[in-house]
């Protein structure tokens, strides 16, 4: 028996869950749940989103719907949606608008149909994501800054920051709405354009590790006051973890998982690493360095057991303090090293 909290999570959608099955759909040869999915989600965008007494920005997705019968005898149904002012830990998902988009892709790909990206509702609902995405603010990055428990790992893990998984999505989401957007003069394409370029150098060199750049991380000089300064994060090199040296080999690399003021996450983030090769942020030398760490670290990674989420598990005093006691997110499980099915089609 269910409790009643996974009881109303098992009644409930989630659109990032939703995106592995709707690959399958479409490779099924099934595309109008895909499509009806699409246009329902654009329509659920455009309503008012409040959290307590704050107004959210017009194109935050929804994190999940549900579908509510308003009268147990009549057939009327409509979407309940949620914007994080429902979710566990009330954090509005940075990852749906995203994940819209790289399905708005995928969807006219495989049907080779363009009119449901160029229909007036899936313009709007694409530029709305991507007015908020682009906003101007006081980052000096061109990353997304983000709260814990944004994206597929939403609980409080150590993620928030820059996480990677979000950093692979929003450079794959831009370069899928370059194909999507129906006017290609706009300001759109050019902010667009200028936007993959900054993110895509700034993941190359300050996200990826391999046994060089490990090395040069280790001799770090630290509080460079200057343009010229090479360890511009003022990361200490006694923060890397000792892990670190055994997990690296000499063949093989990967994006890190956090680069953030004094702190860069050593941690192996399996869906981040992966959209990097799907959507060509990684270079073809960087995907192979991916692959051939997975292969040298196969018993660390995969073992006897589905690839893990990240790796290594947080334990004892670092799991208390960085989760907060989860109870769901002990060592080795769910989002703690455990693995989540989503990933795979992901």
């Amino acid at each position: 028996p269910c409790s009643y909290e996974h009881s109303l999570l098992y009644s409930t959608v989630f659109m990032r869950d939703f995106v592995p099955s709707a690959l399958a759909f479409l490779m099924k040869g099934e595309p109008t749940i895909v499509k009806n999915f699409l246009v329902e989600t654009a329509r659920l965008q455009s309503r008012e989103k409040m959290v307590d007494l704050f107004k959210l920005g017009q194109g935050v997705m929804p994190a999940s719907f549900k579908v509510h019968h308003s009268h147990p005898t009549k057939k009327t149904e409509t979407l309940l949606a949620d914007f994080g002012e429902i979710a566990i830990g009330r954090v509005a998902p940075v990852d749906s608008g995203l994940w819209w988009i790289f399905l708005l892709r995928a969807y006219t790909k495989y049907t080779r149909d363009s009119s449901l990206a160029e229909s007036p509702h899936c313009q709007r609902a694409m530029r709305l994501i991507l007015k908020l995405w682009l906003s101007e603010g006081f980052d000096t990055s061109p990353a997304l800054l983000c709260a814990d428990g944004c994206s597929m790992i939403d609980r409080r893990m150590g993620i928030y920051g820059y996480p990677l998984e979000i950093q692979a999505l929003f450079f794959m989401a831009l370069r899928c709405a370059l194909s999507l957007l129906k006017d290609s003069n706009d300001d759109f394409v050019y902010q667009i354009t200028k936007r993959i370029k900054a993110l895509s150098y700034h993941l190359h060199s300050y996200y990826w590790l391999d046994f060089q750049r490990l090395n040069d991380i280790y001799r770090y000089k630290t509080e460079e006051y200057s343009q010229t300064a090479l360890n511009k994060f003022n990361v200490i090199p006694e923060s890397i973890p000792d892990w670190i040296f055994d997990f690296m080999p000499s063949r093989g690399g990967y994006f890190i998982g956090n680069v953030s003021p004094a702190r860069m996450d050593f941690r192996w983030f399996c869906l981040g690493n992966f959209i990097a090769i799907l959507s060509c942020l990684a270079t073809g030398e960087q995907a192979e360095a991916i692959l051939d760490l997975v292969e040298e670290r196969w018993e660390e990674l995969i073992g006897e057991m589905p690839l893990k989420i990240c790796y290594p598990a947080m334990e004892n005093q670092e799991w208390q303090i960085v989760t907060g006691c989860d109870p769901k997110n002990t060592r080795w499980s769910y989002h703690n090293g455990g693995s989540w099915p989503g990933i795979y089609l992901q």
